[in-house]
């Protein structure tokens, strides 16, 4: 998407109802909004969620939507610790029938061609790459196309697990889960050596995680221009 059209999509304003919320694990919480008809996003885009229901300093904050286009839902999911910022604390407050206003979708973290691609995720980081596996298992395509998910959490708490393994089986995408740095080398490496020239890579995380492999790749002659970052920042 061009910058032209994120800056539009930006001023593109609609209300979600909510619907509801589940757990994911100890402290990560998915939240589940109607899918307007006329709503429609590319796999790995984000959107701006903002706060209605209460006044708060900060009422808009960025999320991935954890949903693929083909869902019948707006899905995003966030780590909430046990002293949530007000804004944590609001979206925890919310009921079925209230609403967030969203701007979006934005964004260019997204599968744009047919080349291999290794999408690297980083704790939370797996929401974009959620919407994106179950866009590719939803269109069929995964056979035919080299997709490789690594999965890096030290925590191994693993969200989505059972459903990233259930897109695995269907679509012929591979999952590896990793709990280390040196690990994760070496998958990279590994996926480097077969597509050195024609792989894309994909990353998403905690800032400094995202930076970290992006220096990795680059060190390793990974071009910047086939290296897409999706940087989480905490709130």
């Amino acid at each position: 998407m061009s910058f032209f059209q994120d800056i539009f999509s930006i001023f593109k304003k609609r209300e979600l109802l909510f619907l509801e919320s589940h757990k994911e694990s100890e402290d990560v919480y998915s939240f589940l909004f109607e899918k307007e008809k006329d709503l429609t996003w590319k796999a790995g885009q984000y959107g701006l969620f903002s706060i209605t229901h209460k006044t708060i300093k900060n009422p808009t904050k960025p999320f991935s939507v954890a949903s693929a286009p083909t869902e019948n839902i707006v899905k995003i999911t966030t780590r909430i610790s046990d002293d949530p910022s007000d804004y944590k604390k609001a979206i925890l407050e919310l009921k079925q029938g209230m609403k967030v206003k969203m701007s979006g979708p934005l964004g260019s973290f997204y599968l744009q061609d047919n080349s291999p691609s290794l999408l690297i995720a980083g704790g939370i980081g797996i929401t974009p790459f959620r919407s994106i596996l179950k866009q590719i298992e939803a269109e069929g395509n995964g056979d035919e196309k080299q997709r490789k998910l690594l999965y890096l959490d030290g925590k191994k708490s693993y969200i989505y697990k059972d459903e990233l393994d259930e897109i695995a089986n269907n679509a012929s995408i591979s999952v590896t889960y990793l709990d280390s740095r040196d690990d994760l080398h070496q998958e990279i490496d590994k996926f480097n050596a077969l597509y050195k020239n024609s792989g894309k890579y994909f990353i998403a995380g905690p800032k400094s995680m995202v930076d970290s492999i992006s220096s990795y790749l680059q060190n390793n002659n990974i071009s910047k221009r086939n290296i897409k970052k999706d940087a989480f920042f905490g709130y």
